[in-house]
Parts: C-alpha cells; sequence; structure tokens
C-alpha cells in the first residue's frame, strides 16, 4: 500500500479485467511440464522450464507494476488496505503451516520412526542397528548394507551461530527503518533497509559456503539417512524463503527512493516487513532444533 490518496479515493476499488492471472498460470504449466520431463530425462524440459520461469517472472512483474500503480494514484482505500492486511496474515499461516510439516518430520523421525526401527519387532531384520540420533552412529543410518555413505553432522559453532546473529541484526535493522517511516526520516528509513537487505545477502553467502563444507568435508548430503534430507529440506527452504524476503525488502527500498510510501500508509512495507520477522522466528527454531540437538 501507498501513500498518494485524494479526496476521491473509492470505498472499494474493483479492478477492471485482467489477463494477468491467465498468463501466469500459462507460465506456471510450462514451469512445471519442463520440470518433469527434465527429471525424466528429456532434455527439452529444461528449455520449458526456462521459458516458463522467464514468462511468469515477466507477467508477475507487469501485474505488481500495475498494482503500485493503482496505489500511487488513490485508487486503494481502507478496504483494500483491510484486505490486503488479511491477505498477507493468511500467506504468513500458510508458510507456518509449510515448516510445521517439516518440523513435525524431524521430530517424527526423531522420536518415533528410528526407535521403532530399533525396536524388538525390528532385531530379526536389522540385528546390529542402533536406535540413535542423529544417525550417524555404526549401524544407525537404517543401512545395514551400507548404502548409506558415512557422514558427519554439523553443529552450532560456527557458521550457524553466525547466520544466527546476522539475522536476528537483519530484524533490528529493519525494525529501526520502520520506526523511521512512521517518523517521515525517509533517509534514514533508506539507509537502514539497504543495511537489512545486505544483512539477507550476507547469510545466503554463509549458508552456500556452510553447504560447500558440508558436502565436501563432511560428506553430509541430503542423501545422508533421514538426519541428511530432514537438514537440507529445512534449512533448504528456510534459505529460499530467505532469498525471497531479501527480494521483497530490496524492491520496497527501491520504491522508498522513488518517494512511495507515507508515514500513515504504507502497508507494503510492513507485509515485507511481516513476511522478515516471520523467516527470522523460523530460523531461530531450525538453530535450535537443528543444530543444537
Amino acid at each position: 500500500m501507498s501513500s498518494t490518496h485524494t479526496s476521491a479515493t473509492p470505498y472499494y476499488f474493483v479492478p477492471a479485467e485482467s489477463r494477468h492471472p491467465v498468463m501466469a498460470a500459462a507460465g506456471l504449466f510450462f514451469v512445471i511440464l519442463g520440470a518433469a520431463q527434465w527429471i525424466n530425462g528429456h532434455q527439452w524440459g529444461m528449455y520449458s522450464l526456462a521459458l516458463g520461469l522467464v514468462w511468469w517472472l515477466a507477467v508477475l512483474y507487469q501485474w505488481f507494476s500495475q498494482s503500485v500503480q493503482e496505489s500511487e494514484g488513490g485508487r486503494y482505500g481502507y478496504k483494500i488496505d483491510l484486505s490486503y492486511r488479511w491477505s498477507m496474515a493468511w500467506f504468513i499461516f500458510s508458510e507456518v503451516m509449510f515448516f510445521g510439516a517439516f518440523f513435525t518430520a524431524l521430530w517424527w523421525a526423531r522420536a518415533h520412526s528410528v526407535p521403532a526401527l530399533g525396536s524388538l519387532d525390528n532385531a530379526l531384520l536389522w540385528p546390529e542397528f542402533k536406535a540413535a540420533w542423529p544417525t550417524v552412529a555404526a549401524g544407525a543410518t537404517a543401512s545395514p548394507a551400507n548404502i548409506v555413505e558415512p557422514f558427519q553432522t554439523v553443529g552450532p559453532f560456527w557458521l550457524p551461530t553466525i547466520n544466527t546473529a546476522l539475522l536476528l541484526s537483519s530484524g533490528v535493522t529493519l525494525t529501526i527503518a520502520h520506526h523511521a517511516l512512521r517518523e517521515n526520516h525517509r533517509a534514514k528509513t533508506i539507509r537502514f533497509m539497504w543495511i537489512t537487505v545486505l544483512l539477507g545477502f550476507v547469510f545466503l553467502c554463509v549458508q552456500g559456503y556452510e553447504y560447500h563444507h558440508l558436502y565436501s568435508e563432511l560428506n553430509l548430503k541430503l542423501t545422508s539417512g533421514v538426519y541428511g534430507s530432514t537438514f537440507y529440506l529445512l534449512t533448504g527452504f528456510h534459505g529460499f524463503h530467505v532469498f525471497i524476503g531479501m527480494l521483497m525488502l530490496f524492491f520496497i527500498t527501491l520504491r522508498l527512493r522513488k518517494g512511495h510510501f507515507t508515514a500513515e500508509r504504507h502497508f507494503g512495507f510492513e507485509g515485507a516487513a511481516w513476511y522478515w520477522h516471520f523467516v527470522d522466528v523460523v530460523w531461530l527454531g531450525l538453530y535450535m532444533l537443528v543444530y543444537w540437538t
């Protein structure tokens, strides 16, 4: 939401018919078609995937640009602001459920699946199996036939702790930027927004370096039993969400530089901030449950 509202602001804005939804769906069709064919060995699927992504991103750019123009044109009133807030709240709730499923998978593997494999019922099938977590001890990979390569687990020091400090710091700088915007200090807002975006970028660089270290030195891979699969699913999807949140904040910063948003009306800023703080909270859960335990 933006700020340039006039006395003619409608009670509720109804947009004209738009081609954007069907065009975005068409782009996603080629993405899914290409991905499905590519992973099944058809090389043309790679080109379909690339075409679909470019198509989809171009449609999103046009769609978002139109929304920004409508907002800056004073067409969005209280009801639209309220609908955006509810939409963002439900979107974040869906993300909570998304990560909740992966956290539940981690808990189920540790508390139920691994102990069950080491129970008396399975003793005849895997007599040498050790029901221990992390599944790195000899025989504890649910693979007595040694089809899972030996690997080492990862602790909280030092890269995960550095990334925790980076994300927590970014939450602080984002909050400072928000308060500065509410006080109409635009230059200060933009300065701290750039710092927040930079901290998010550094987080991704550190995580990339961590992944390289894990693969090359600890031999911890996505195929390293249930420990490796849950580790990379949780941290990898979180890293993707950090990337999306960083893009949100980047484009909000560009809009701030163009003079968009005011101290009174700036939900575009607030929505991105909500998402970023959600990403921070998820990382704290990952840091405690994946790296420390």
